[in-house]
């Protein structure tokens, strides 16, 4: 029996407790509202920013500048836009369920160093700047470039051969000597295609003397 009573005085202290929270709960909400509005024309300030710090919430002026929203006594509220200072306001505890406030934002001055802009003293200088103006190449000329044919000529004779090239080059060789092995060489003195090789590689300058 004592037992059951202290059971029921358990739960009854509880929900007591939750009653006396959600009262006060409730009467710590404060509906804000207002408008804000800039201090030296008394314009209304569209798309202001209202934010409650710390508690991720907020919202926005409408295009009259006016707002509304649920805060809590005690919080702290942020109002800004860009161009103005930004203003806090907290809630006072002993506030009532609704307040309303007129915030007035000053416009924020950003002073910046002074630029001069000058023409070109005369038109030939700005001809002689214009035309001696260098623009890096487009794809375009770049291409026409690597593509050049003296240009090519020239890389030809400059780069060393690679990899694959050393390697046929001296595959050629051992079959050469591979197919003579045993007898006397052949001679190409005769042989047409060894001379027209030989006319190209001459024409391309590939036995001169490279430094």
């Amino acid at each position: 029996m004592i037992k059951k009573l202290l059971g029921f005085f358990i739960i009854f202290l509880t929900c007591s407790q939750m009653g006396v929270l959600a009262q006060s709960s409730r009467d710590s909400v404060v509906q804000l509202y207002g408008v804000v509005m800039t201090s030296d024309s008394l314009r209304a300030v569209p798309s202001a920013s209202i934010v409650v710090k710390g508690k991720g919430r907020g919202t926005i002026t409408n295009p009259d500048g006016v707002f509304s929203i649920v805060v809590l006594k005690g919080d702290l509220v942020e109002f800004s836009s860009i161009g103005y200072q930004a203003k806090s306001l907290v809630i006072p505890r002993n506030s009532n369920r609704e307040m309303s406030v007129v915030v007035l934002l000053t416009n924020d001055t950003n002073y910046l160093p002074a630029v001069i802009v000058r023409p070109r003293p005369t038109r030939e200088q700005f001809e002689r700047d214009f035309v001696n103006n260098r623009y890096p190449d487009d794809d375009f000329e770049i291409a026409r470039k690597n593509t050049d044919e003296a240009a090519r000529r020239a890389l030809m004779q400059a780069l060393p051969s690679d990899g694959r090239e050393a390697v046929s080059f001296q595959m050629r060789q051992q079959a050469a000597r591979y197919y003579s092995a045993g007898q006397i060489p052949p001679m190409n003195i005769m042989n047409p295609l060894a001379w027209g090789e030989f006319i190209r590689s001459w024409k391309r300058g590939d036995y001169k003397k490279k430094r």
